[in-house]
């Protein structure tokens, strides 16, 4: 049993930490690739768009084919694209290693954490082993633009993807060994034409934002991928409307804390990503650090957020989802605002404390929110709930490096510098933050319905005013 939890934490910590110490190796990329801001972030998103719309997928698929099956198949996929990576000559092939990596990760990381929902029936032992799961996600995040700035100075931005390749092997040859095969023989079909119409559409509208950027918000190109997308996007509506076993079911949105929380999250991973992706380029590239003294710069969002993040939900469970949420969100927003009056000559002892108050921010705000969504549902659709959670989060992750790097990209074609631009990308982010958290402190609540209003005409208690409280943290990739 231990040998299996120890598999799966470890493929979680190797999604993990893609998802950061790519960010510490940017700079480094960006002059071996001969790439500019564009081709940054179809490198980043690449990767995020194609986790987020197939997470969901994914762990329906392991359930109906075998965990342990899909569970070696993405650590099969997940390395060899590393390896794609790794050896790509130009910015095209590590795009194409990225989406591969995509593929790979939205297999296993759901497919890990059914393992060992699995392997541990018993409600304690679970929930202590999904709280290791967990804390090896957090490790992931924190030691990789440590790592990726040792690696990048030392070797290049290539061995960022070859570290995967020892991990995979490991995690490939000890889990045909240790690993039982389990499977769902009632889950769900695989909603084939949503989960479609989901990559192509969210896709579009990416193509649109990176692409206008640099191309022109008129170009016929980056018009005409707004149109499909918009297209595809309210195709997958009326897809997923019309079929008994939809991939996002749209009825759970009829609940306001379901909808209000998972809007919460796309901001959340709009306003992280988009702004830690240029964290690494701001000190590199404004004040003139080496790739390795930037990832140790970076470090204090990330340790943050994993120092603060155990401690999320008991607040919540205290004081409940709209308080907490509100105030994470408006310290990261503020945080962000900050950060947008950073310069060249501002000293790394004024500039730290801003990046821990957004870390700390964030921190106060996914689990809580994950565990509003998973309270707005039924007991039975908790998992699903959850799912949804991080897709909404990593959906946000994509749009906020699209959108804030078409901001730099607008500002440099009208004449101000990248250090400028930067500024405005980090204000903007910041000003998305605080109007979420108005938007959560107004609506993060269960919604009244006729009944509660009766209830409390009569006397009795309504069901809408009942303390919104945590439920035991449940993980999300």
């Amino acid at each position: 049993m231990k040998a299996l939890l120890t598999l799966t934490c470890a493929g979680q910590f190797m999604v993990l930490l893609d998802n950061t110490i790519v960010g510490a190796a940017l700079p480094d990329m960006q002059q071996g690739l001969h790439t500019g801001l564009t081709g940054l972030q179809w490198i980043v998103d690449a990767y995020v768009l194609l986790v987020a719309m197939l997470l969901l997928s994914g762990g329906v698929f392991a359930d109906r084919f075998g965990r342990r099956r899909v569970f070696l198949a993405g650590v099969v996929v997940f390395t060899a694209a590393s390896v794609v990576c790794s050896l790509a000559p130009s910015v095209g092939w590590l795009i194409a290693g990225r989406v591969l990596q995509g593929v790979g990760a939205a297999a296993l990381s759901p497919a890990s954490l059914a393992l060992l929902t699995a392997a541990y029936p018993a409600p304690k032992e679970r929930v202590r082993a999904i709280g290791l799961w967990a804390g090896f996600s957090g490790i992931g995040l924190a030691v990789g633009p440590l790592a990726g700035g040792i690696l990048v100075e030392s070797f290049g931005w290539p061995a960022i993807f070859l570290v995967n390749v020892p991990i995979g092997a490991v995690l490939l040859l000890s889990g045909l060994r240790v690993l039982r095969e389990s499977r769902n023989p009632s889950a769900p079909p695989i909603d084939v034409p949503g989960t479609v119409l989901s990559v192509a559409g969210v896709g579009a509208v990416t193509y649109g934002l990176i692409e206008g950027g640099s191309r022109g918000w008129t170009s016929p190109v980056v018009l005409g991928g707004f149109a499909a997308g918009l297209v595809l996007l309210v195709a997958f509506v009326v897809v997923e409307a019309g079929v008994s076993t939809p991939m996002l079911p749209l009825r759970l949105f009829r609940q306001r804390l379901f909808t209000v929380s998972n809007t919460a999250m796309v901001v959340v991973g709009f306003a992280l990503m988009g702004s830690s992706f240029f964290f690494s380029q701001f000190f590199v590239y404004v004040q003139d650090t080496s790739i390795l003294v930037a990832g140790l710069r970076t470090l204090p969002t990330s340790l943050a957020m994993v120092i603060v993040s155990p401690y999320a939900g008991r607040f919540a469970a205290r004081y409940g989802f709209r308080v907490v949420v509100s105030i994470g969100l408006a310290l990261a927003g503020l945080g962000l605002l900050a950060l947008g009056f950073v310069h060249a000559d501002t000293g790394y002892g004024n500039v730290w404390w801003r990046l821990a108050v957004v870390g700390i921010g964030f921190a106060l705000t996914m689990s809580p929110l994950t565990a509003a969504a998973i309270q707005a549902v039924s007991p039975q659709e908790g998992g699903l709930a959850s799912g949804v959670s991080s897709t909404t989060r990593q959906i946000g992750a994509v749009l906020g490096v699209a959108v804030l790097g078409a901001i730099v990209h607008t500002r440099e074609s009208g004449g101000a510098s990248f250090e400028s631009g930067l500024n405005s990308a980090f204000l903007a982010a910041g000003a998305v933050t605080l109007a979420c958290a108005v938007f959560t402190g107004l609506w993060l609540t269960a919604a009244r319905t006729p009944k509660d209003v009766l209830a409390e005409r009569s006397g009795g208690r309504a069901v809408s005013e009942r303390p919104l409280t945590a439920p035991p943290s449940r993980p999300t990739s």
